[in-house]
């Protein structure tokens, strides 16, 4: 187990080297220094003499990759690559473009983040899974084929209708809770439960309708049919029998949210007004801030690459037939 968590650990350097390449060669295409400067200057102070005292100022006026006048080693280090990117792998995020310290807004911003997703995520995945399993219960009635119609449907609509609808009967018709904000001081959990009901409604359709053909692809299976010639009950099945083999698959769909616990919801974060890490992402990029950038998606590969060690090793939980060596 040990061997296989320091390969996977190994495998993961060549990745991240491969991301932040990319992020970085995909951002200066698109926006030059000159380009970040003047954005960060605004338009009546944009002068050669201002844009290049901010590349200065911020470290965007060597090369980008070789510094051809440096010797040895500072060809490769005194360049924006290596101060802007290297670092990452270090977790030296460094300042924001506006001067801010990255390192404080993501250990601040990651708790409303993590307040909002992490009962977003549990709650959603035992409902979905719920729901689910008694709509294969019944199987082939009515039941079933009017939940599928339902959980299209619910696929269907735009997630902003959940969230401007739950705002408007919610927040403002029923004035249950408040439609918008985030104080960390007092009643937090009245600012969180409608952004965690929108997060879990809207995700029924897609979850529940997921879930219900895993668990269709183990009930016809043949040691399912064994269970009920001996006389278990469809309960005892759908929780004993079903529901641990589909584990695995259930494992891996959920990785994939693992890394969204900590980096937030760009919607729900920005029209709730939590102070999170989405909303710190978005702002970042309407504002073309490089430093931030670089940083969320560094921080959303290490996280991701994470996630997908933690459910190899957790497949040894869900299923004992499963070594890793």
């Amino acid at each position: 187990m040990f061997a296989y968590i320091v390969r996977r650990l190994l495998y993961a350097i060549p990745i991240l080297i491969g991301v932040n390449l990319l992020t970085f060669t995909l951002f200066f295409v698109v926006n030059s220094p000159d380009d970040m400067a003047a954005s960060q200057l605004g338009e009546k102070y944009v002068t050669p003499e201002a844009i290049t005292n901010w590349k200065r100022k911020h470290g965007y006026d060597k090369p980008l990759f070789i510094n051809p006048e440096a010797g040895g080693v500072t060809q490769l280090t005194d360049t924006i690559f290596f101060n802007k990117s290297v670092r990452l792998f270090a977790f030296d995020f460094g300042r924001s473009e506006s001067g801010r310290d990255i390192t404080t807004d993501v250990a601040t911003r990651m708790w409303p983040s993590l307040a909002v997703a992490l009962p977003t995520f549990l709650v959603g995945i035992w409902v979905n899974i719920c729901v689910a399993l008694m709509v294969v219960m019944f199987h082939g009635t009515r039941l079933d084929r009017g939940a599928v119609f339902l959980f299209v449907a619910l696929m269907s609509i735009s997630y902003l209708f959940y969230i401007i609808g739950g705002q408007f009967l919610v927040a403002k018709t029923w004035r249950l809770v408040p439609i918008s904000g985030f104080h960390t001081e007092g009643q937090v959990w009245k600012f969180l439960i409608l952004p965690v009901l929108v997060g879990v409604v809207a995700g029924i359709g897609a979850g529940a309708r997921w879930y219900r053909t895993l668990f269709l692809e183990e009930a016809n299976q043949d040691y399912v049919r064994t269970a009920r010639a001996k006389g278990c009950s469809e309960l005892s099945i759908l929780f004993q029998h079903i529901l641990p083999n589909a584990m695995i698959p259930i494992l891996t769909g959920v990785v994939v949210l693992i890394p969204s616990l900590f980096m937030g919801s760009l919607l729900i974060e920005s029209f709730f007004g939590i102070p999170g890490l989405g909303s710190y992402m978005l702002d970042a990029i309407k504002s073309q801030d490089f430093a931030i950038v670089r940083t969320m998606v560094f921080i959303g590969s290490v996280l991701y690459i994470f996630g997908l060690i933690l459910t190899d090793i957790s497949y040894t939980w869900a299923d004992p037939r499963v070594r890793l060596s």
